[in-house]
């Protein structure tokens, strides 16, 4: 009897039972990762949960609402251990201080807007902890994002997840090919969380009705002033509301509690038109505002590009895409002009308006879910 030359893939995508697979997840405490961690568990994977301290754990554990809490690291390792397979909590406190938290605070105080989710995934999760689930011999690693990998004609495709609603692929554009390579993502064919809500019933999860997250993880109540002023102490100094010829309109109590785009809170009534907050000039102390017609732009120059195409960027003069420049925003069809293989400027079909330095821009296919990674927008025009 003839062999079978081609073995029958497992869902991971590799050509041996379950049993002899093993995978690493990525679980926070949520019910996302540990339906993902479950799920595998039951189909026979060797698994093996892994967790993430990334801050003062003491603090962590009265606090609610964030992905890294003490009480989250309680959740992951109950459900590891009710159905049985190993669970690992790994200190990367000063890993995470040093590639995230300081970066955040520099970047709000030189008036951007961060995005440490994706610098998190970028720099500690899919890198630091993708390394340490190699050491333990793992296949892959897994972890609850909605988004999805595909296998395309050149090898693992990144996909925005079917469910547009839960969709994270803004926050992980960074991902590399290797990344990818290594990398599964079980929930981003699910069709909405309550998919994910009815498995975690099914598997008999405790944590099946918990709340999503809501805040980032080190900013309790999302009061990023209050966290940059403890970090970086004297961010808060007061200065001048001014518009764009320089004439003072007011004064502010620090520039970090301000974002491109505000119009509440300025103190400046008694304008016939609304002023917005155009710019921040850290330096001076000032922020800068002016008519909702100056939020508008069309031109965004991005750097810091991880690529994803089949063919390098730099291979055309132009690339029709669409681009999301916040995360809560759908795609918009532009235009990318590639500078370098890391720098290109975006143009958009149609103007956006608070586009600030510090987001990302992410780069999708025009028609259909394929995602071509993206970059950091890097001053405004």
């Amino acid at each position: 009897m003839a062999l079978d030359s081609h073995p029958k893939l497992n869902s991971l995508g590799f050509a041996k039972p379950p049993a002899e697979t093993r995978v690493v997840v990525a679980m926070s405490g949520g019910v996302d990762s540990s339906v993902v961690a479950a799920q595998l568990h039951e189909e026979g994977y060797d698994v093996v949960g892994v967790t993430l301290q990334l801050y003062d754990h003491g603090a962590a554990l009265a606090k609610k609402g964030a992905c890294c809490a003490g009480l989250d690291i309680h959740d992951a390792r109950r459900v590891a251990e009710e159905r049985g397979f190993p669970h690992y909590v790994l200190d990367y406190e000063n890993t995470f201080r040093d590639a995230v938290i300081d970066e955040f605070a520099d970047s709000y105080l030189a008036g951007a807007t961060p995005v440490p989710c994706i610098r998190c995934n970028e720099r500690v999760k899919f890198k630091d902890l993708l390394e340490t689930a190699k050491d333990l011999d793992a296949d892959c690693m897994a972890t609850g994002h909605y988004i999805q990998r595909k296998m395309g004609a050149q090898g693992p495709e990144l996909h925005s997840a079917a469910d547009a609603r839960r969709d994270q692929s803004y926050f992980l554009f960074s991902t590399t090919p290797e990344q990818l390579d290594y990398l599964r993502f079980p929930l981003g064919h699910l069709p909405s969380k309550d998919a994910t809500r009815d498995l975690a019933s099914r598997y008999g999860l405790a944590v099946a009705d918990k709340p999503d997250s809501q805040d980032i993880c080190f900013v309790p109540n999302g009061d990023y002033a209050a966290v940059i002023e403890k970090l970086r102490p004297g961010a808060g100094e007061p200065g001048e509301i001014v518009d764009t010829n320089g004439n003072v309109l007011g004064t502010h109590k620090g520039v970090i509690h301000y974002t491109i785009g505000q119009r509440r809170g300025l103190g400046i009534g008694g304008l016939a038109d609304p002023l917005y907050v155009v710019r921040l000039d850290p330096d001076a102390r000032r922020v800068v505002v002016g008519p909702k017609e100056m939020l508008s732009t069309r031109t965004v120059p991005v750097r810091e590009i991880n690529w994803l195409g089949d063919e390098p960027m730099m291979s055309r003069a132009e690339w029709n895409i669409s681009v999301k420049v916040r995360s809560t925003r759908p795609p918009r069809e532009a235009v990318l002009r590639p500078i370098s293989d890391t720098e290109a400027e975006v143009v958009l079909f149609d103007a956006e308006e608070g586009v600030s330095p510090g987001q990302a821009c992410v780069f999708y296919e025009t028609e259909g879910s394929r995602i071509f990674g993206g970059g950091w927008i890097w001053r405004g025009y």
